[in-house]
């Protein structure tokens, strides 16, 4: 297993680790049943972290962020020298986890994105993981929850006898939805990003060849061009900007907050 650190990039700590050591403190926290929030973050992440205080101190307060997009690796490497080879991708991440339940007896719980979704979602995963255990699942409402279906929400996880949760409701509303109901599920509780419409089949992942040299973004931009082409043409150049001026050692600005970080996050 190979764990060299968390490491500041550009204000968000980054975990310098591989897939085995992620999945062995997933599985170690669900046979406990400890809370742990684990997020996989691309650029877009981090930016959003870069222009949110209150989304960064959260971020910061959970127990593994790992670098989902090769420009965040590379990030970890130029500023901190930890010569990580791999980095840790929200989707293939999800695939280890699952097999790694389906050995161990573990159930997992999928929370997130359409019944549609879901449905295709977990008889691709029955294919894949024929023992795998799907505890239940539950689709997002797309907006804020009451507090009386937040914790409907809440009871129904623990009640299902999950091991782990498997949120798919896109960031930044699932990073901040798992670092607020962790506590209370007291099971660990995974973001990972456009895994449910993968793995569903309903979006296409990007070819090897553009993974590797870091152009995955610019596959998914082709696909949905009206709901990306900010995220990415705007926030990569700014994202590398900031990491050029860390790497200069210059100071960098980042928004600050006037208030502490409040819990009323209750997106589903």
């Amino acid at each position: 297993m190979l764990n060299y650190g968390a490491h500041d990039v550009i204000g968000t700590k980054i975990h310098a680790v591989d897939y085995e050591y992620c999945v062995e403190q997933i599985v170690a926290a669900a046979r406990t049943k400890e809370p742990l929030t684990v997020a996989a973050l691309a650029v877009h992440g981090v930016m959003v972290g870069v222009d949110d205080p209150d989304f960064r101190f959260r971020l910061n307060e959970f127990d593994l962020v790992v670098p989902d997009g090769q420009p965040v690796r590379w990030a970890l490497n130029l500023l901190h020298g930890v010569h990580l080879k791999e980095r840790v991708r929200g989707p293939s991440l999800f695939l280890h986890v699952c097999q790694r339940a389906e050995s161990e007896g573990i159930a997992v719980f999928l929370y997130g994105s359409t019944e549609e979704t879901l449905v295709k979602l977990q008889s691709n995963l029955r294919s894949m993981f024929p023992q795998l255990h799907i505890a239940g699942c539950r689709p997002s409402a797309f907006r804020r929850l009451t507090s009386s279906e937040q914790a409907d929400v809440d009871d129904q996880i623990r009640s299902s006898g999950a091991g782990i949760v498997l949120v798919g409701l896109g960031c930044p509303r699932q990073e901040i939805w798992a670092w607020e109901n962790a506590p209370q599920l007291s099971l660990p509780t995974l973001a990972v990003g456009a895994a449910f419409d993968f793995h569903a089949g309903l979006l296409r992942e990007a070819p090897d060849v553009l993974q590797r040299i870091g152009l995955e973004w610019l596959f998914r931009l082709v696909q949905e061009p009206r709901r990306l082409w900010r995220r990415y043409l705007l926030l990569n150049p700014r994202f590398i900007a900031r990491v050029s001026l860390q790497r200069a050692g210059r100071p960098i600005a980042v928004s600050q907050s006037g208030r502490a970080p409040f819990r009323d996050c209750r997106f589903g």
